[in-house]
């Protein structure tokens, strides 16, 4: 019975390990809530709207959302610090 249970747990652990982009959501919230206040401190927020294989779509919300400088702030700052900080992140988008 314990080769059955071994066989399973080592697939399980194969299949896991195969795709690439499972993020874990807990991190990302963490990690969103770690750069929230660098965007509130100049009016601005974001709202996490989704993720798909590997890209989190955020939405950039108050004086984030109207600024000629967000697709800077988005790849420079926070696809930076999430790629960095959460594993299986390869895009963030503005949506």
């Amino acid at each position: 019975m314990s080769d059955t249970t071994d066989t399973t747990a080592d697939t399980a652990q194969d299949a896991a390990e195969e795709t690439p982009f499972s993020i874990d959501i807990d991190v990302l919230q963490e990690t969103l809530e770690y750069i929230r206040p660098a965007l509130q401190a100049d009016g601005g927020d974001m709202i996490l709207l989704g993720v798909n294989e590997g890209k989190v779509s955020l939405q950039l919300v108050g004086a984030c959302g109207g600024c000629p400088l967000s697709t800077m702030t988005l790849t420079a700052g926070i696809e930076r610090i999430l790629r960095d900080r959460v594993p299986g992140v390869t895009e963030v988008v503005a949506v």
